[in-house]
């Protein structure tokens, strides 16, 4: 079966205007066109995401072989990580990163981690020389001796190219969540699996990263779902290398 995206309009006080059999689109013919706009607009940033990550696959080709060398120097077990998360409309995927921690490690340190964030339960801590606030897992005993380099650059996520080509992902767009992280989901946060597919890349990464509270990431999330553009996320691919190598509010 192959999943289709239908958009749905109710107009309740209208339900007789027109004739039996006169196409809707002549009732509304603004919504057409916008309709029309945005299929276009998802060919457009689905060609980017198939240009960008191919291209990226090709020039990081020499990092991705490096770090997958450092990986299996310092630690046993694979190179990749693959991890169950929840894509756009909730439907489940293989998220693929480079491990970043010892094959055998304890998951519940970042559930409970995960479960106390999103109900803010959890106190910010300083870190780095700045001692800006970061709301992030510090510390973390799972991290083998390569792991916390790989996080602070964001290396680990390289192989995520490839759920961008397999069409799981986009460039940008929302973090996607692991399953036991909808447990603990408000109703509000849901509609951030609705709106766009999960990113690489977002809003929030380049507007502080891990020193924002859950609930301002998930405000970025859905502020970059209804202001959406093309040029948005040109913006935001161009605002993400700095992000990155500057190290705010990265763990």
């Amino acid at each position: 079966m192959e999943r289709v995206h239908i958009t749905f309009h109710c107009f309740p006080d209208d339900w007789n205007a027109g004739e039996p059999g006169q196409p809707v689109g002549n009732l509304y013919p603004d919504l057409v066109e916008r309709d029309e706009a945005r299929r276009v607009a998802r060919g457009i940033k689905r060609g980017i995401d198939l240009l960008g990550a191919t291209m990226a696959l090709v020039v990081l080709t020499p990092v991705l072989v490096a770090v997958a060398i450092a990986i299996k120097l310092t630690s046993r077990g694979p190179v990749l990580f693959r991890q169950k998360r929840i894509g756009q409309y909730g439907v489940p995927f293989t998220c693929l990163k480079f491990r970043s921690m010892h094959a055998v490690n304890d998951a519940h340190i970042h559930k409970d981690y995960v479960t106390r964030l999103i109900a803010g339960r959890i106190d910010h801590e300083p870190s780095g020389a700045n001692g800006k606030a970061v709301y992030k897992l510090t510390n973390d005993p799972r991290l083998t001796p390569v792991g916390a380099f790989l996080r602070k650059l964001s290396l680990d996520e390289l192989p995520q190219f490839f759920n961008v080509l397999r069409g799981q992902m986009s460039l940008v767009g929302p973090r996607p969540p692991v399953p036991y992280e909808l447990e603990v989901y408000d109703v509000w946060h849901r509609r951030r699996l609705v709106e766009v597919k999960p990113g690489i890349t977002g809003l929030w990464q380049v507007n502080g990263r891990s020193r924002l509270r859950f609930d301002d990431m998930v405000r970025l999330d859905l502020q970059y779902a209804t202001t959406w553009s093309v040029w948005l996320d040109i913006k935001i691919l161009l605002r993400t290398p700095h992000a990155v190598l500057s190290g705010e509010g990265a763990h």
